[in-house]
């Protein structure tokens, strides 16, 4: 599976879930488990396309041993969850618990059916698709399902490799192992239906608006910053700097938007200062303040 968590992890205090949140976070962390479940067995595993992670690994053992896919789903993902409980927390722990359990569970539902299709291009784009969306909003929810993640942040702790190397290196190996298990053309699907539902997970958690941060030095600073105000009805907050070179006083200004309105904020620096020198950059994620994304009409 494709990376789920962040790096690591730090003691912090939590807000107590109210019940409807509860009840929010344990339906979409079915649905989601769901959607896996129907991306494996009606897409990927009956065209012999695998994942990355805990469940690649599954689908291999699957494959050979001719056991119940869910039956190593959770057997596998289990001790990896027990193992890295302290550096998770009791509430990821439950999530990913229940995530795990309804994807073992679902697997075993949808196994009898027929496959969508046999094409394994087809099966590579829509799984992926599929398979994204869910683990997207399993992750999105507070839940996990895949163990890797876990063993590479405790390995994160004592060698000098990041938690993504160790990701990326386990699921190398296992996109890899494909070619000897099945054939190499299902080893190169795999890899297609990796890197769709890497793109799918992405647009669940942070949603199809991008925010981009923005960073403008002008000595038309206010000009610019009332501008984009009246225009975009985007506030800014002006910043103290320092120029490296001249060592004058500068006036920057920070603001946020979304990817729709980058290019009519282009315009309006270009129109009032050609020469400001304008840095813009992708965030995750925005909180607080008066930010709120919107489309532009």
């Amino acid at each position: 599976m494709i990376n789920e968590m962040p790096s690591g992890f730090q003691q912090v205090k939590h807000q107590k879930l109210t019940p409807m949140k509860i009840l929010k976070r344990v339906f979409f962390i079915i649905l989601g488990s769901l959607g896996v479940a129907v991306s494996l067995e009606e897409f990927l595993v009956p065209n012999q396309i695998i994942d990355g992670g805990i469940v690649g690994i599954s689908i291999i053992l699957s494959h050979l041993t001719g056991w119940a896919l869910g039956i190593f789903l959770f057997v596998l993902n289990v001790p990896f969850l027990i193992l890295g409980y302290k550096q998770i927390g009791k509430t990821f722990a439950l999530s990913t618990l229940l995530a795990v359990t309804v994807l073992s569970l679902s697997t075993a539902f949808f196994h009898p059916f027929p496959a969508v299709t046999d094409d394994p291009l087809l099966a590579s784009v829509f799984g992926g698709i599929i398979l994204g969306i869910g683990v997207g909003l399993v992750i999105r929810y507070g839940g996990s399902l895949d163990g890797t993640e876990i063993v590479a942040i405790l390995i994160n702790k004592k060698t000098p490799f990041s938690v993504g190397e160790t990701v990326m290196f386990f699921n190398i190996f296992i996109l890899g192992s494909a070619g000897f298990v099945f054939d190499w053309d299902r080893a190169m699907y795999s890899l297609i239906a990796y890197y769709i539902a890497f793109k799918m997970i992405d647009i669940t958690i942070d949603g199809f608006v991008e925010s981009k941060s923005v960073w403008i030095i002008s000595d038309h600073y206010k000009e610019i910053g009332d501008t984009l105000l009246a225009r975009l009805g985007r506030g800014v907050t002006y910043l103290n700097g320092e120029g490296g070179f001249t060592g004058d006083d500068k006036k920057v200004i920070f603001c946020v938007v979304t990817r729709l309105e980058e290019a009519k904020l282009k315009s309006i620096v270009e129109e009032v200062d050609p020469s400001a020198f304008l840095a813009i950059g992708t965030i995750h994620d925005v909180r607080g303040g008066r930010f709120k994304k919107r489309d532009i009409h």
